[in-house]
């Protein structure tokens, strides 16, 4: 709970600011007193004082810049977060200011094409999910992917390509993409098509235009006879949103589970009814819909890919510390890329990164969908439902540690409990994890 902060008549703009010290923050201190700024700002907005809160954000809006150092930048989606969380206490303000703000189909495509092009981490997670469905089936004549959020057909390219050098010959191979938008599943069916052409093997897709958390399992077409995998990048966590209450109530008894020192590794040798009582707990009703959807149909093999931090925190504190960790990372491994340009770095930033960011801090309930959770989180619920863990490959790891070598110094990419997770120096940012159903 945030703490109780009395209005504070000290800090006045203008030139008698006592931030004055701050009014070249591209230095390490002022890095550093503009996060403590940050965070007693936020403390403000979290205790709905808006006096103090507005008189932080406009001494902030004066030294964070969306074209600045990586702090300054991070600083500037931050305080647009906190603001509009405070905007969403005058519903006709906050509605009237963000009627026209929707981004057009091609600018998604763009910004997530940038992201794929200049960081390594979503070509990370396509090569170790590739891998895994190679090796898990191999022999298999008919394949079955179930693509979660379909946006880079370079993936499935390089999937086609390896299937073609099978010895016994291409299997044929069925992809189902779901997404929101009609388009980018045709763009990707037409670019698809034309490579399994090229390469003589038998090849179907898909389409279906849908949220995941709207999906329809028997709308993917699953039939007997085909094996199955399931390709998740980003998209799980989404369907941890839900009504808030719910969640507040089964909060305590989650972390009295979790403060216990259970080992994920010991799951296995739980009660069942324990672990069924702690599944209801913990998990999202959407959450345990679609797990036990899934279970019917006995995957062997799913990949999920996420992003190893904790987002999802009740209190806007903790969602705001942690993200400021975490973005803090993501800003500064794109600053390091050289091959960006300033304008494409910035559309990153702003409609990827920026939008996360604004999601985490200033929605709350069913509107809150960046509920990004740590590897031993989707460990516990993932073994709670039944699905059992596929380590991942040595050559799978190598593929991986060979691409992240051609980014240069910074990244990494360690093995932890038989899955992956890919790291900027020693901060981890996103985990790669294979499962299949026991």
């Amino acid at each position: 709970m945030a703490r109780a902060i009395q209005p504070d008549s000290s800090l006045s703009p203008g030139l008698g600011s006592p931030y004055s010290w701050l009014r070249t923050p591209l230095s390490e201190e002022g890095g550093v007193q503009l996060i403590i700024l940050l965070e007693d700002c936020a403390n403000h907005v979290a205790a709905r004082c808006l006096q103090n809160a507005n008189t932080r954000l406009e001494h902030i809006s004066h030294l964070a810049s969306p074209n600045g150092t990586p702090i300054q930048r991070i600083a500037a989606y931050f305080i647009e977060a906190l603001a509009d969380r405070m905007l969403k206490n005058f519903t006709g303000l906050h509605n009237a200011l963000n009627l026209t703000k929707i981004p057009s189909v091609s600018e998604e495509i763009l910004v997530q094409r940038l992201f794929f092009e200049h960081c390594p981490f979503l070509k990370l997670a396509y090569v170790i999910t590739n891998q895994a469905i190679v090796e898990a089936m191999e022999g298999e004549k008919v394949i079955h992917i179930i693509d979660l959020y379909p946006v880079e057909p370079d993936q499935w390219i390089d999937l086609l390509q390896t299937l073609s050098a099978w010895p016994e010959g291409a299997p044929h191979l069925k992809i189902t993409g779901i997404h929101e938008q009609k388009v980018v599943l045709e763009k990707m069916a037409l670019q698809l098509k034309e490579e399994a052409d090229k390469l003589s093997i038998p090849f179907q897709f898909n389409c279906i235009v849908s949220k995941l958390e709207n999906l329809d399992i028997e709308s993917l077409g699953i039939k007997t006879g085909e094996a199955l995998a399931v390709s998740s990048v980003l998209q799980l966590h989404s369907l941890l949103a839900t009504d808030e209450e719910v969640l507040r109530r089964s909060q305590r008894p989650l972390r009295e589970f979790l403060d216990t020192g259970l080992n994920p590794l010991c799951i296995a040798n739980l009660d069942s009814s324990s672990i069924s009582s702690q599944l209801s707990q913990i998990s999202s009703p959407k959450m345990e819909r679609f797990l036990s959807s899934l279970q019917c149909f006995s995957p062997k093999l799913m990949v999920i890919t996420e992003q190893e931090a904790n987002h999802n925190g009740f209190t806007l504190m903790e969602r705001v510390n942690n993200a400021m960790k975490f973005y803090a990372a993501l800003f500064d491994c794109l600053d390091s890329t050289v091959s960006i340009a300033p304008i494409e770095r910035q559309k990153v930033e702003q409609m990827l990164f920026g939008e996360e960011i604004k999601n985490i801090i200033a929605c709350e309930g069913a509107e809150r969908k960046e509920r990004h959770e740590k590897l031993e989180k989707w460990i516990l619920w993932l073994e709670l439902a039944g699905f059992g863990r596929v380590p991942l490959s040595y050559y799978g790891r190598l593929q991986a540690g060979r691409l992240l070598q051609s980014y240069g110094y910074g990244y990494n990419i360690k093995e932890e409990n038989g899955c992956l997770v890919i790291y900027w120096h020693k901060i981890p940012l996103f985990s790669v994890s294979a499962w299949r159903f026991r």
